[in-house]
């Protein structure tokens, strides 16, 4: 967006024409869809009059601005490490179909490639352009001066592929049986260390933290607990309501949950015990507010379920 803009583009317009919030990216851990994403990209390519705009954009962005993926790469030993990172940690920057492991290095023809896997690659070519522009020149400022003897991409040659060679500074293969970038080993064991290597772990939790919320977020159980947090006071925290919402049956809930090896009733008993516990931990409502807001109409009928919970009332917790 903000290269978009830059060339010309406005901010309005592409946050309208994308679908995409301008407040949601104030968080920089927030998701936007993957479908909004390539509505972004195709609308910034109009709007700015750079069909290239890919191609530009993952040559002179800087990950780390962005992802906490780009910083763990700083704090990486070599190029071989960072390329092992990127492909850990990948999916924080982009989640696409295909393999778990998006990328692997194969050789082939008396070479060693870097090899993109996502399914069906032709949908959205600018991902490929803007991912292997950013593994070519990313480098560059660590002191990499060519990583990329050749470029294979699956999909046609555009209108701008003269663009491919001059960023790339490597031939590019079109219509190829695969995506693939041909490295120079050289360059492999060359050193990288730009953060101090204790910020590595530090970052690499914050990292496995993300990934964790981003696969609880695909299981059943946590698209439940999504659906339940703001239905709790409302008193619309049902199986019934929950699989409406989901667009299945309550029986096809069900079987869902047992497959992860939860009922519905557990689910919901744990979240109302989760959120209970933040809201008088914090001492900012009463237990009765408390009752109301995890959805009991009585407190006497919270207070025996927070005892059954944890062993303490309400109000042991309250005074700490």
């Amino acid at each position: 967006m903000e290269l978009a803009v830059s060339k010309g583009a406005s901010r309005d317009e592409l946050a309208a024409r994308s679908g995409i919030d301008l407040a949601e990216l104030e968080d920089v851990d927030h998701r936007i869809p993957f479908g909004k994403y390539v509505a972004l990209m195709r609308a910034g390519q109009a709007l700015s009059g750079d069909p290239a705009l890919a191609l530009h954009y993952g040559a002179t962005n800087d990950m780390a601005e962005v992802s906490v993926v780009g910083l763990i790469a700083y704090a990486c030993e070599t190029m071989a490490e960072v390329m092992v990172q990127l492909n850990r940690y990948g999916r924080l920057v982009v989640e696409v179909d295909g393999p778990a492991d998006r990328f692997r290095v194969a050789a082939r023809d008396g070479g060693l490639w870097a090899v993109d896997n996502r399914e069906n690659p032709n949908d959205f070519p600018e991902l490929t352009e803007s991912t292997f522009a950013r593994m070519i020149c990313a480098p560059r400022r660590f002191g990499v001066t060519q990583l990329a003897e050749a470029v294979h991409v699956t999909h046609p040659p555009p209108a701008y592929r003269a663009e491919y060679e001059r960023i790339f500074g490597a031939p590019v293969t079109f219509q190829a049986d695969w995506n693939a970038v041909l490295l120079d080993q050289r360059w492999l064991s060359h050193p990288i260390s730009v953060q101090p290597r204790y910020v590595f772990g530090i970052l690499s939790e914050h990292a496995d933290a993300l990934l964790e919320n981003l696969q609880k977020s695909k299981s059943v159980r946590g698209q439940v607990e999504s659906l339940l947090m703001p239905a709790l006071h409302k008193g619309e925290a049902s199986m019934d309501a929950v699989a409406a919402k989901l667009a299945v049956s309550r029986q096809t809930l069900f079987r869902q949950l047992k497959e992860e090896g939860v009922t519905f009733e557990k689910v919901l008993d744990e979240l109302r015990r989760q959120m209970a516990l933040q809201y008088l931990g914090a001492r900012k409502v009463s237990v009765s507010e408390t009752a109301y807001l995890v959805g009991f109409s009585e407190p006497a009928a919270f207070s025996r379920a927070f005892k059954r919970w944890t062993g303490k009332t309400p109000r042991d917790v309250l005074r700490g």
